[in-house]
């Protein structure tokens, strides 16, 4: 059994007061005996334009962001992982939206690129978003073993992708986090149901710390970050405020409800498909 921490942050534009900011809420899911700290989508900065990443883009294995996450790893002998990391691509003007884990040396052990871009308009709030102009999208499915068993990595939109999941299911996962900057407008609507028909329907862990408040650009996020069991049930959330989400990972737990429910081995996709 092990202990996950989700952290809910309402970060700026200001890279050096969102990482004060981090570091402070890394240290209560420490003093909370959290072996995993998970930190939400656009952590170290949520800028006044989708430009503003851009500038601040890192090589991989090199910056100020990731140089933070891996010292606080190390410093705290806790596994990260990093919300996501503004990384520099190869096409200009764009990023790759990076999900890094890093272990409790401090060494990154996987990297995840956002693969789904939230490119919509919410006409009841006269919202307007198009990640594709400042974000490369990835092309990989992540999972990796760590002590707390296999875990899968995600972003935000890619939480309306089941499909993703279900790959991530295929190999193995047991644990998959969401770092997350929902709007509070679709995180009213779709954050809860969304996270638990994922960890229903994969029998699995959902981890989802999420952006939560108001930002001086202007956005609001949802919040309520929380950590989610196989059988769908909330076990911790923060449904507003800056703060950590704790609980236990029991992977006993998992194997059981998955003996006992073998939901993923009833599939049955060979079937021929009708239309008229």
């Amino acid at each position: 059994m092990s202990i996950v921490a989700a952290i809910q942050m309402a970060s700026g534009p200001n890279v050096k007061a969102n990482l004060s900011e981090a570091e402070k809420l890394i240290k209560t899911a420490v003093q909370q005996d959290a072996e995993l700290v998970v930190l939400p989508e656009n952590f170290s900065i949520m800028g006044m334009t989708e430009t503003d990443k851009v500038a601040i883009a890192e090589k991989p294995g090199d910056g100020e962001i990731q140089k933070f996450l891996s010292e606080q790893a190390a410093k705290h002998d806790v596994w990260i992982v990093g919300g996501t990391v503004p990384i520099e691509s190869d096409i200009a003007g764009k990023v790759f939206s990076a999900c890094l884990l890093y272990d409790n040396k401090g060494e990154v052990v996987a990297r995840y690129d956002k693969i789904h871009l939230f490119d919509v308009t919410l006409e009841a709030n006269n919202e307007s978003y198009t990640e594709s102009e400042t974000i490369d999208a990835g092309d990989e499915v992540v999972v990796v073993d760590t002590p707390f068993g296999k875990l899968g990595l995600a972003i935000c939109y890619d939480l309306r992708f089941p499909e993703l999941f279900r790959a991530m299911a295929d190999v193995g996962m047991e644990i998959c986090v969401l770092p997350s900057a929902f709007t509070s407008a679709t995180g009213r609507a779709h954050w809860e149901p969304l996270l638990r028909a994922r960890a229903i329907e994969n029998l699995s862990y959902m981890v989802a710390p999420d952006q939560g408040g108001y930002h001086v650009n202007g956005r609001e996020t949802h919040g309520d970050s929380m950590i989610i069991d196989p059988w769908g049930v909330v076990l911790n959330r923060l449904p507003h405020g800056t703060g950590v989400v704790v609980s236990k990972i029991d992977l006993d737990m998992l194997k059981k409800t998955r003996k006992n429910f073998p939901a993923l081995e009833h599939r049955r996709l060979d079937c021929k498909i009708s239309y008229s």
